[in-house]
């Protein structure tokens, strides 16, 4: 699987990353099982969080065999000094790992959250103090707000942000061009979100899949349209949707696409169909 670099930080990632929730509630055997399905197809990212159920208890001792070989990234929804770092050391202990490759604020959705992050005591402090004792490498954040990103992203030489880079969000609703235009005058290595989702779950609407949050494509044509409209912005990483068969299917639609240059979606036309454009 190819792999790209992450910003200024030295590493560089597979192009599809393992999103930590892919685990939450299976067995240990099945987690293992996940695990080395993954590392076997190419994927050195996996990115989990504790808000994600039982995931962290599961990713750890699935990731042990590998975890020299992996890129490690996990988050809190903590926004004080205090609490972000005592969930720091709980998350580090859940996953059985002395460091992460990478931490990050979670989901931080207002500019009033980024301000607390930032501000004397906020947890920008602890995620500075662990660097500097080794427990963690790099400093990111992920975001739902292009209000909050860009003020992250102005106020600190962040390592990465995590950010929706989606086709259905970008042509319907321009959300998204802004963060990454920014993060990449900043250097900052730029991970994707919701790459594979398609819309919103509708009120009363069956969840086929219940770990996302938003509907997803979930078959091959549809994912290689997705997956490369994402994969041609200035993006190291899209991590998968919360089912393994999601991950195995955005690795399929990989495979299948092949080396760019690709034809991406640009845009629409009168009769629904998208208009392509083909890009390095």
């Amino acid at each position: 699987m190819e792999r790209r670099a992450l910003g200024k930080t030295g590493a560089r990632l597979s192009v599809v990353g393992f999103g930590g929730i892919v685990v939450r509630d299976v067995s240990p055997l099945e987690a293992a099982q996940h695990v080395a399905r993954a590392v076997g197809r190419g994927i050195n990212y996996f990115d989990v969080a504790p808000s994600y159920g039982n995931a962290e208890e599961r990713l750890g001792p699935a990731l042990q065999p590998y975890r020299d070989q992996v890129f490690l990234a996990c988050k809190t929804e903590e926004r004080t000094a205090k609490e972000a770092a005592a969930e720091l050391h709980r998350s580090l202990a859940r996953l059985k790992t002395g460091y992460f490759d990478l931490y990050q604020f979670h989901g931080v959705s207002s500019l009033e959250q980024a301000e607390q992050i930032l501000a004397p005591g906020g947890a920008l402090e602890a995620f500075v103090a662990a660097r500097d004792k080794g427990l963690i490498r790099h400093i990111g954040f992920s975001a739902h707000s292009e209000e909050a990103a860009a003020r992250l992203l102005d106020a600190f030489p962040f390592d990465s942000v995590l950010f929706p880079v989606n086709l259905f969000c970008w042509r319907e609703g321009r959300f998204g061009p802004l963060v990454c235009q920014k993060a990449a005058q900043k250097g900052t290595g730029l991970l994707a979100l919701k790459s594979l989702a398609k819309r919103p779950w509708r009120e009363g609407e069956a969840r086929k899949w219940a770990n996302c949050w938003y509907a997803p494509v979930d078959t091959i044509a549809e994912a290689k349209v997705v997956l490369a409209f994402t994969l041609s912005q200035p993006v190291t990483a899209a991590i998968s949707p919360g089912h393994a068969e999601l991950l195995w299917l955005a690795c399929n639609a990989l495979e299948a696409l092949g080396p760019p240059p690709w034809e991406v979606p640009l845009a629409t036309g009168i009769d629904g169909a998208p208009i392509f454009k083909t890009t390095a």
